[in-house]
């Protein structure tokens, strides 16, 4: 059996030193913020070519308390990909804001900018591009259209650790970028993780206050904040896999290229990628209108798929008060209805991939 993702193959290539550093950290005594955190944070930070990275619980938070430091609250709206995983829409609504949905380029995935302008009213105060399946969205022509309306840009990047956008990395395209290191991410911690980075440096202080229950100073709340920490042990284990990002998104990046050449001209639509991006890679997504049918066979065929994402947002119970028709976001639920990736992690050997581009064609 061909597994989608082999998680313990990556703790195992790397199980002498993630050892180590949790020993480090079981050692230190510190288990609440602190000096690995710190570390991660300044690593993260330069990696993702910003100023400021501050880390917090999980993806979520990330772009829930990015919101948050951006005074977006009841009576605004943000404008989001109708074709997304349901985080990016309940961290809005979380805030009290309503999400706003526009509907993806049918070749990238990916919000489209040429959509966007429609959706802005007197309320909207934000746009929060997804960079889906590690595949950077069109930032320049996002970012045009928020400064000719006075909007923010928040980046849901929690699947484009790596990705570069016109040859820069994505992490401070926008006002800020808001990363998940849930375990199955490119990279990823031994539990739940993640955190914001930012050139903005009154942000980034403001999110690390808001993390901490609005606490600079102990027992003194400057404001009614959360507890979203990233943790120490987890800050460890991410500084380990931080070093080998670079290697793993190259093994990504060669699969991709193996499905590319071993499925072109078959009747499967592939993903398209633009000259300006460079995909990370999280996910290889192909469609087809037989999707339930080829997952079938591919599973007994012995490759393990997964459907990234089998129902959109607008058509969960978590937004029926929204009252949005099924077929008025017809893109996005052509796509919920199409879609399916293929294996793609890091240790995914030459000869597997092989093997399902083998199983798909037949």
């Amino acid at each position: 059996m061909i597994a989608f993702l082999d998680l313990r193959a990556a703790y195992l290539e790397l199980k002498p030193a993630i050892d180590a550093a949790v020993a480090r950290v079981t050692d230190s005594g510190w288990y609440i913020l602190g000096p690995e955190v710190e570390a991660f944070e300044a690593e993260w930070a330069d990696f993702c070519e910003a100023r400021h990275a501050v880390g917090l619980a999980n993806g979520l938070d990330a772009l829930t308390l990015a919101l948050r430091a951006l005074d977006i609250g009841a009576g605004d709206e943000v404008i989001v990909p109708s074709n997304t995983y349901i985080a990016t829409w309940l961290a809005v609504s979380g805030v009290g804001a309503v999400p706003v949905p526009v509907e993806p380029d049918p070749a990238t995935h990916n919000i489209d900018p040429a959509r966007i302008k429609a959706a802005i009213t007197p309320n909207t105060r934000a746009i929060l591009p997804v960079h889906l399946y590690g595949q950077p969205a069109d930032m320049d022509a996002i970012l045009d259209i928020a400064r000719a309306h006075g909007l923010r840009v928040i980046e849901d990047a929690a699947q484009a650790h790596g990705a570069r956008y016109k040859g820069r990395r994505i992490g401070a395209h926008g006002d800020i970028a808001c990363w998940s290191f849930y375990p199955g991410k490119n990279l990823g911690a031994l539990g739940d993780a993640g955190a914001v980075t930012t050139d903005d440096p009154d942000l980034a202080e403001r999110i690390a206050l808001l993390r901490n229950y609005g606490s600079r100073r102990k027992y003194v709340n400057e404001e009614a904040g959360v507890n979203s920490r990233l943790d120490p042990l987890q800050a460890a284990a991410l500084r380990v896999k931080l070093a080998v990002l670079n290697d793993w998104t190259e093994r990504r990046r060669t699969i991709a290229a193996t499905y590319a050449e071993g499925l072109a001209g078959s009747d499967l639509t592939l993903p398209h990628v633009p000259d300006w991006a460079q995909p990370a890679w999280h996910l290889y997504v192909i469609r087809s209108p037989d999707r339930d049918a080829l997952q079938a066979r591919l599973t007994e065929a012995g490759v393990g798929t997964l459907i990234h994402y089998p129902i959109a947002p607008h058509m969960q119970a978590a937004y029926a008060h929204m009252g949005i028709a099924a077929d008025a976001l017809p893109i996005a639920r052509q796509l919920a209805g199409e879609v399916l990736s293929l294996p793609i992690g890091p240790h995914l050997t030459a000869e597997d991939a092989q093997a399902v581009v083998r199983a798909c064609r037949a």
